[in-house]
């Protein structure tokens, strides 16, 4: 499987999605948009709890702040498309993509290096999700949910940069890039793994 210069170059993916998690996707469209909802909602908190764990970085808790707005408005966008088709919000099902991420995260040791981990983890999570919105802005046949899914995969991208620039921000730029390989490199091992399901965004 070929991946594409988009994303290699602008992502720094090294797997890309499979193309039958489109086609899955759009006969699961209602899972498909549980689930995207539930994970803006994980964003949302995942940035306020950023910001409560290091609320004397400055710099990180004035551009998170924002983000915490607009991923909290991104599940009141995907709660609206599901009441509008008569869908209810399913239960919250369990995300083994981001919890592989979560246990690859250093938690003993120098507080810097987990610090790292948490940012690498969230930017990785966006560019993924950045990925997978630009597959169904472009794979679906629906022209409404082709437009739908390119708005957040605009969006997405600037957030995995974000958090890039964070790391960066409080951390040697050599040191993130060897780790952000080496997280790279992990996740590309996750997606190789996981079965190709159409009810999931990850």
């Amino acid at each position: 499987m070929e991946l594409s210069q988009d994303t290699k170059n602008i992502l720094g993916l090294q797997l890309p999605t499979d193309p039958r998690w489109v086609n899955l996707a759009e006969l699961s469209l209602a899972e498909i948009l549980t689930d995207h909802a539930y994970c803006e909602q994980k964003a949302a908190t995942t940035c306020i709890s950023l910001i409560q764990r290091y609320s004397d970085r400055e710099a990180m808790v004035a551009a998170l702040a924002p983000i915490v707005t607009e991923e909290w408005g991104h599940f009141r966008l995907v709660l609206a498309e599901l009441h509008k088709r008569n869908l209810k919000l399913g239960k919250q099902r369990k995300d083994e993509y981001v919890n592989a991420l979560i246990d690859f995260q250093r938690k003993g040791g120098h507080l810097e290096d987990r610090f790292l981990d948490q940012l690498l983890t969230m930017a990785l999570i966006e560019a993924r999700s950045c990925e997978r919105f630009k597959r169904l802005s472009e794979g679906l046949n629906d022209a409404y949910m082709q437009k739908f899914y390119r708005r957040f995969m605009e969006s997405e991208a600037g957030h995995y940069t974000l958090f890039i620039d964070l790391a960066e921000t409080y951390i040697d730029k050599e040191k993130v890039r060897q780790r952000w390989k080496e997280w790279l490199e992990f996740e590309a091992e996750i997606i190789r793994h996981l079965e190709v399901r159409g009810d999931r965004i990850h």
